[in-house]
């Protein structure tokens, strides 16, 4: 009887300890989410096109821009052809993209927020459209 009793105590205080460092460990506090959009034929690529044109109208964007709020924030921007309209945007700290775009006629938009977030885009072709939305925490 006492030497169950030992059984149950030892096992008891061994949960117990693997339990409290378990409760010790750090928890692991950065992570992303990032959202792609890329229209799949040229009607819908043409469509969501013509609405990156018309916000960067509105935002008075040009052909390429980049506009970077916060600290260690890095970015860049390569375009090959005519009519190509490419833009990254950043609001939070250490993010990182470049967008190249290889032909004519293209549209991609970069939008990342919160912190620590990485986007590398390539565009090849004519016509084509998309955007990546990202978060970091």
């Amino acid at each position: 009887m006492t030497r169950s009793m030992f059984k149950i105590l030892t096992i008891s205080l061994l949960a117990g300890s693997l339990g409290q460092a378990a409760v010790s460990l750090p928890a692991y506090a950065g992570g992303r989410i990032s959202v792609n959009f890329a229209p799949s034929n040229a009607e819908d690529a043409d469509l969501f096109s013509t609405g990156l044109r018309v916000y960067s109208l509105y935002r008075g964007l040009k052909g390429g821009d980049i506009r970077q709020f916060g600290h260690g924030n890095a970015a860049g921007l390569a375009q090959s052809g005519n009519g190509n309209l490419g833009f990254i945007q950043q609001r939070g700290n250490g993010h990182s993209a470049t967008l190249r775009q290889n032909g004519n006629n293209n549209a991609y938009g970069i939008f990342q927020y919160g912190r620590n977030t990485n986007t590398d885009v390539v565009q090849d072709g004519d016509g084509g459209s998309g955007a990546t939305f990202s978060y970091g925490w």
